[in-house]
Formats: C-alpha cells, structure tokens, sequence
C-alpha cells in the first residue's frame, strides 16, 4: 500500500501540540503522548510523528521506532468497523487464515487495509484468550467465535446493514 500524504489542518496541529504540552513535553512520556494522539485522531501518520518529534525535541526516527514497535500503534487509518482474526496457535490450527483469506477476497483488500468507502479494515492478532472458541474473530468489541469461511458473509451483513 503507497503511502497517502496527510495535510493536518491547523487545528489538528495545535491539538497535537496541546496533548504534548499536557505531558510537559517531556520525550519520557513519549508513548503516553502517542496513546493520547491515536485516540484522538484514531491513527499515527507520519506528518503527526513529525509534531510529536518536534514538540518533544526528539529525533523522528524515535518516534518512528516507538510506532512501528507496538502494535497498538497503527499508521494507517482503521475502518468505522475494524476487524481483526486472532491467528494465536489454536485459531491457526482451527483454521484461521481460511477465515482470513475470505475476508480479503469479499472486501477486496489486503491486510493492514481499510476499504475504500472506509467502513472496514483487517488486521491480524496474536491470541484474545478465547481459545476454547476458535478461530475468532473481532469486528470493533463484538467476538465471534467457531467461524468458519462460510460465516464471514453474514458477519460482514451485519455491519453493512447497520450503516
């Protein structure tokens, strides 16, 4: 996926400036910084990262590193509905990335993706701790367990009924 140029407008640049500030700008409270940034913009585009640097009077590459580490972090924006397919050992074994490759093939993205109307994204992750349930999968907080390929339609009619 090519990398999408973000113009942050100037109030978004003074709320960023703003969460940094309420941190002291001190480069200690770097990931609390980043917390606070994703959830008030939902993601961590470079322009962002830039800001943060700068506010911090750290280098970018810190801030770069600290991003691409966590995986909470994310640099790509999320769907209105994010899903995400546990690929833990039990839900692999179970058949997970079946589940997986069904998803991509009826949104027609990859993963890390969010579609182009921006109502869906898919990402994987290492074990929610349902494990008697596998494969699971999670659309926003909503669990669904024991899914099978043949599901992923009907979940996805859920969501697309709901808009």
């Amino acid at each position: 996926m090519s990398r999408i140029k973000v113009e942050l407008r100037k109030d978004q640049i003074d709320t960023i400036k703003e969460i940094c500030k309420s941190f002291y700008n001190n480069s200690g409270e770097l990931i609390n910084v980043l917390h606070k940034v994703q959830s008030t913009f939902g993601y961590l585009p470079a322009e962002v990262q830039e800001i943060v640097a700068g506010e911090l009077n750290i280098p970018v590459a810190k801030v770069y590193g600290v991003v691409t580490f966590y995986s909470f972090f994310t640099m790509l924006p999320k769907g209105k509905h994010p899903i995400s397919i546990c690929t833990g050992t039990a839900c692999y074994v179970r058949g997970a990335e079946k589940v997986l490759e069904e998803f991509k093939k009826e949104l027609k993205v990859e993963l890390g993706e969010t579609t182009a109307d921006g109502k869906f994204s898919i990402s994987c992750l290492r074990c929610v701790g349902a494990c008697g349930l596998a494969p699971v999968v999670l659309v926003g907080d909503k669990t669904y367990g024991r899914v099978a390929p043949e599901m992923v339609k009907d979940i996805l009619a859920e969501y697309h009924e709901s808009l």
